[in-house]
């Protein structure tokens, strides 16, 4: 603990590191201001009624990765959610498009390009948003039902949103650590007070049982933390050889490296797009109510089924685990192409020892990155699955023909009981917030360490020891 602490001292020595910390952290309480700045025309008590109906829908998850800012109508409202969707966007376009492509590998000014490209798509789709935003706003009588109100609020998010999108530039330029995720980092950690004062409540009731509760989350919290940490910053090494080369009069000798690879490459992605999905049936169930003077309509069944399906159904785990490994699967094939590692390999002289390059490389690649792969999913479907099933259980009812009798046998089984109904808090932190507030913290500790130890200071670890992000 000395050598952190003489870390954390560093840190402040350093003139340059020193303004990049407290630059940071003033845009970041520049952010978390404005969350408490409403945009205008909101009826702040039929705001909290309406929220109350609709928090488990696609608003639900808009609201986490605004920081609250959405269950506000605040003017950063949208957040960064527009940025990112961009982003996501602008990754997958070279895969589809061949133009695209060219640019991409234009170098530094392709990555110019591309980055002035996301912006401009940031405005496009957060004018989108925005409109759909005042629309259900409208309709729910938050607002007055008037185009100039909606037409107010649709500029007032958006430029609330490019300004967030600036704010986040500038951190990743001037501060430390990635700006964007760094908003969202904030956003989440804002409401560790209200959890910690939750649980903290449950324990002066002096219920033993309550307080055993209490235990058993927080020793799980920290299980799934270290988990996180131990399989973000794990990398399978792929030694790399590089043949003697002569270039003009210089020649080269043989040089050994590895291609380190990530067993969690798709980050908390696949997580999001899996959240993302399953909330859009909540979200038109709450657009599109059915006839209560029809109750027995093919609508109000799905609508029934639906009002159920939510954290700790069968139905809904069985599909979010499902579809987390398979957008797993479908992100990292995207992002990480064998065949192009492959190629880059050959024409630069590398090669994998006893792997002929080009094709067979490629194959062999893609064997390991499978693995990889299938490891990373499982991890996330089990990071994201274990905090939904303590604070939501599992409805063991909602089985087929088992189903009556394993929820009577839990309901009656001592430490058990709280399986079908969950621990009964209101945590704030599920498993898609534990890896972004844990990974992002990773990365930004790590690049702090980098400039520690390039300037001959001591790391957090002492001397030899590196902490290592998820992009190190």
């Amino acid at each position: 603990m000395e050598k952190f602490f003489a870390a954390i001292q560093n840190m402040f020595k350093i003139p340059e590191l020193r303004k990049r910390i407290f630059f940071t952290l003033g845009l970041l309480a520049v952010y978390r201001l404005g969350a408490h700045v409403t945009a205008p025309g909101i009826n702040k008590p039929q705001l909290e009624r309406v929220w109350g109906e609709v928090a488990g829908t696609l608003l639900g998850v808009l609201d986490l990765f605004s920081g609250g800012n959405f269950r506000t109508i605040s003017v950063f409202a949208l957040g960064v959610t527009p940025y990112i969707t961009a982003s996501i966007i602008m990754q997958l376009m070279p895969v589809l498009s061949p133009a695209m492509k060219k640019i991409q590998e234009e170098g530094e000014v392709g990555r110019q390009k591309m980055n002035q490209w996301t912006r401009y798509l940031t405005v496009v789709l957060c004018s989108v948003q925005t409109f759909f935003v005042a629309t259900w706003l409208s309709r729910n009588g938050i607002i007055i039902n008037s185009w100039p109100s909606s037409l107010m609020i649709v500029l007032t998010l958006t430029t609330g949103t490019i300004f967030v999108m600036w704010l986040g530039e500038q951190i990743t330029e001037r501060g430390v650590g990635n700006g964007i995720s760094l908003l969202i980092f904030a956003g989440i950690v804002i409401g560790l007070p209200r959890g910690v004062l939750q649980v903290s409540e449950r324990v002066g009731t002096g219920d033993p049982t309550q307080t055993l509760g209490v235990v058993f989350l927080i020793a799980v919290l920290i299980a799934l933390i270290a988990l996180i940490v131990y399989v973000e910053s794990a990398r399978r090494k792929i030694a790399i050889s590089y043949a003697s080369r002569r270039i003009g009069n210089q020649t080269f000798s043989g040089q050994e490296t590895s291609l380190p690879l990530k067993i969690n490459m798709g980050g908390v992605i696949p997580v999001i797009f899996a959240s993302s999905i399953l909330a859009m049936p909540q979200t038109l169930m709450a657009a599109f109510p059915p006839d209560q003077n029809d109750p027995n309509s093919t609508w109000s069944r799905i609508h029934t089924f639906f009002q159920q399906f939510h954290g700790g159904d069968p139905y809904y785990e069985l599909v979010f685990i499902s579809l987390i490994v398979i957008f797993t699967f479908f992100y990292i094939t995207i992002v990480f192409n064998t065949d192009e590692v492959a190629d880059n390999l050959r024409k630069h002289g590398g090669f994998v020892a006893g792997i002929r390059p080009g094709a067979p490389t490629a194959e062999y690649l893609n064997n390991i990155l499978t693995k990889l792969t299938t490891v990373g999913a499982i991890y996330l479907a089990f990071v994201a699955f274990v905090p939904q099933i303590l604070l939501s259980g599992f409805k063991v009812a909602r089985l087929p023909f088992i189903g009556d009798r394993l929820d009577a046998f839990l309901t009656a089984t001592p430490g058990l009981s709280w399986i079908p109904t969950g621990l009964g808090y209101q945590f704030f932190f599920g498993g898609t917030s534990l890896l972004i507030l844990v990974g992002v913290a990773m990365d930004t500790v790590s690049q702090i360490e980098a400039q520690l130890v390039m300037r001959n200071y001591e790391g957090f670890l002492g001397a030899g020891s590196r902490l290592r992000g998820r992009r190190s």
